[in-house]
C-alpha cells in the first residue's frame, strides 16, 4: 500500500498587545448569554482547568499560560487561563463534522482574534455556503475570538 503525502502550508503571525490588566473583567464573572446569533450550526462548550490540561499535554504545548493559573495572573496579568487557539480551531471543526457527517473537509484557514479565557461559555458558529462553510468563535464578551472557512472535497 502506498500513501499519499499531501503538502501542508501552515502560516502564523503572532501580535503582542499591552495594555492596563486592571480593566479587564475576570472570566468566571462575566456573563455568558450570546445574543442575536443568526447562525444555523451552534455548539456550546464551557472549557474547564483540567481540559486545558490535558490538551497541553496532547499537542506538547508547556506554555504556563494554559494551566497554571498564579502564573497567569501574577505574571502574564491575565484574566485566566487562556484557551489554546488550536482547541478553537478544533472547536469550530466540530461543527462540520457533527452536521455534515458524510462530507471530508477539504482545506482550513483560522484566524484568531482575540484571547478566550477559562469560565466563558465559548460558541462554535457556522453557516455552511456552496462547496463549504464559514465558522467563528464567539462569547458574550464578544462576537468573533476567531474565524475560520472550511471547503469540502
Amino acid at each position: 500500500m502506498v500513501a499519499q503525502v499531501r503538502n501542508v502550508l501552515e502560516e502564523q503571525d503572532f501580535v503582542y498587545r499591552s495594555g492596563d490588566p486592571a480593566s479587564v473583567t475576570p472570566a468566571a464573572s462575566q456573563p455568558s448569554e450570546l445574543s442575536n446569533v443568526d447562525a444555523p450550526w451552534r455548539l456550546t462548550l464551557r472549557p474547564d482547568p483540567p481540559l486545558l490540561f490535558r490538551f497541553s499535554a496532547l499537542t506538547a504545548n508547556a506554555h504556563r499560560i494554559h494551566y497554571d493559573a498564579l502564573y497567569t495572573c501574577d505574571v502574564e496579568r491575565l484574566p485566566g487561563l487562556v484557551v489554546h487557539g488550536p482547541l478553537l480551531a478544533v472547536f469550530m471543526l466540530e461543527l462540520p463534522r457533527r452536521e455534515t457527517p458524510a462530507r471530508r473537509v477539504a482545506s482550513l484557514a483560522y484566524r484568531f482574534r482575540s484571547p478566550v479565557f477559562v469560565g466563558s461559555e465559548i460558541h462554535s458558529l457556522g453557516v455552511p455556503t456552496d462547496g463549504g462553510a464559514t465558522l467563528r468563535i464567539a462569547t458574550a464578551q464578544d462576537a468573533c475570538h476567531a474565524t475560520a472557512e472550511i471547503t469540502y472535497v
